[in-house]
């Protein structure tokens, strides 16, 4: 009974700190409403933090953006026609996940591109650096009498005359 009291108080000292920008004055009276701006609201970037969403953020440009998109549901836009409204005025940027398109494909496929490069020149270092590292290892003398060596067993093909 102990331990559950303890769990009990534990939660109760940790709701504070989830995180909650929106504040009881900015939610929507209609429970759908308010569902589809914290859903837009988590798509847009704060473009003051910048790795925030306007949902979680506490900055004045945030709660502006967030009274923008109630504003634009409640007077009937889509979600997309919210969406489009918002980046005609700040930019692809204001998008947490941007379009995939010719103008952002950089962005996309530019970090697997560059992973790609960098494994090709290690590739290609390091196989110039063996190559040198072999390179004037063993003299013609040695090459000859080593191939000499590694041949021993295809000079007797019978097992009359074998190598000592």
């Amino acid at each position: 009974m102990r331990w559950l009291a303890s769990i009990a108080l534990m939660l109760t000292l940790l709701i504070p700190l989830v995180a909650r920008a929106v504040e009881p004055g900015e939610e929507l009276a209609d429970p759908k409403l308010e569902a589809r701006a914290r859903a837009i609201s988590a798509e847009l970037r704060c473009l003051v933090c910048q790795n925030e969403s306007i949902d979680t953020s506490e900055a004045d440009l945030a709660r502006d953006l967030r009274h923008l998109v109630r504003e634009r549901l409640k007077a009937g836009d889509s979600d997309q026609q919210v969406k489009a409204f918002i980046v005609e005025r700040y930019g692809e940027f204001v998008l947490l996940k941007p379009k995939v398109d010719a103008g952002t494909s950089a962005l996309w496929f530019g970090p697997f591109g560059l992973l790609f490069v960098g494994l090709a020149v290690a590739y290609f270092y390091f196989q110039h650096r063996r190559a040198q590292a072999l390179e004037g290892f063993l003299t013609g003398d040695e090459e000859r009498r080593l191939g000499n060596l590694t041949d021993v067993g295809r000079r007797w093909p019978d097992d009359s005359n074998p190598p000592r």
